[in-house]
């Protein structure tokens, strides 16, 4: 996309989200599961053509997507009786350091994907042995192509379990006098975030993103 495009509302040129680092770093934050294969849909079903080797355990799934039945989150928001829940199975495992959990959700700022995928948060310094497998509401009933090997099916953090200790307190002089400053600077000059606040990526990330590879 450009970095900047016309506003009829503005009548001039504004900056677009290319240009917003928190709306491209969250884009790049955490890493990908993606899905392993080409999956068609056509006409409401969905297939694949998959030579994946036998599995070396016997409980692993050979099929990149599995089924829920709507009735599975009757009573809440997500239920819709004409719109199927999948299901993506994953072919990785992932274990993280003791006292932090994985928080899987949709593909940030990901608004084309024909899915949602259902938000969720597991214990994997725990639970680490078995693949985690992602849920999600088809979302498009009339989207008709292919989903792509390498198409980000969910985007995943990990986070402390450790509750931080909040603190709220009125604004002292200083603070006050720090907050006109920052928004004063914010107001009349672009890219004051970028330059004056972002932290900087590792080199490793920066060469990974440049190449295509997920971090």
């Amino acid at each position: 996309m450009q970095p900047r495009t016309f506003s009829p509302t503005h009548g001039r040129d504004v900056r677009t989200v290319k240009q917003c680092p928190p709306f491209i770093d969250a884009m790049t934050y955490g890493f990908i599961m993606p899905l392993p294969c080409d999956v068609t849909v056509r006409e409401g079903a969905l297939s694949w053509n998959w030579d994946v080797p036998t599995p070396s355990v016997h409980a692993h799934p050979r099929s990149p997507i599995s089924f829920h039945v709507p009735e599975q989150v009757a009573g809440t928001p997500l239920h819709h009786p004409d719109q199927v829940l999948v299901k993506f199975n994953s072919f990785w495992t992932i274990e993280l350091e003791p006292g932090w959990s994985l928080f899987a959700t949709h593909p940030v700022n990901r608004e084309d994907l024909p899915f949602r995928l259902v938000t969720g948060l597991v214990d994997s310094d725990r639970f680490s042995d078995v693949g985690i497998l992602f849920p999600a509401r088809w979302t498009d009933p009339g989207f008709s192509g292919m989903l792509q090997r390498g198409t980000p099916v969910a985007q995943c953090f990990a986070v402390p379990r450790t509750v931080p200790d909040l603190v709220f307190e009125a604004f002292s002089p200083e603070t006050a006098a720090r907050y006109d400053a920052t928004a004063e600077a914010l107001l009349s000059t672009p890219g004051v975030y970028r330059r004056r606040f972002r932290a900087r990526r590792s080199g490793a990330k920066r060469a990974a993103e440049g190449s295509g590879v997920q971090p």
